[in-house]
């Protein structure tokens, strides 16, 4: 469909031979997909995200939106473990008791 798409990058006609189809209904030039927080470009060598119709890359994506921890407040990366109480997770070390500092232990 070269030719009859706009970039959601640039707002421009896509003539190019190449495109980048993010969603269903969002394209761009191939120089246009860039991270829309910090400009790194998003090609096959990066994971790219959506979010209100704008890319980040996944760094700015989960510092942005991710979910972050009730007490420290950094974002959890795919490998910590992490504590759940209510609405609220925390990383294991940040489990505390509130009136002594303990750390929690599930169970406790």
């Amino acid at each position: 469909r070269p030719g009859l798409a706009l970039c959601a990058g640039c707002g421009g006609r896509i003539q190019d031979p190449f495109l980048l189809r993010v969603s269903p209904d969002l394209e761009w030039h191939v120089a246009c997909l860039k991270c829309a927080e910090c400009g790194q470009p998003l090609d096959e060598t990066c994971t790219c995200f959506l979010r209100d119709g704008k890319a980040y890359c996944k760094r700015d994506y989960s510092r942005l939106f991710g979910i972050k921890c009730a007490q420290c407040r950094a974002a959890f990366s795919s490998s910590d473990l992490v504590m759940r109480a209510r609405d609220h997770v925390y990383h294991l070390e940040c489990f505390r008791c509130a009136a002594c500092g303990r750390q929690l232990l599930p169970g406790d």
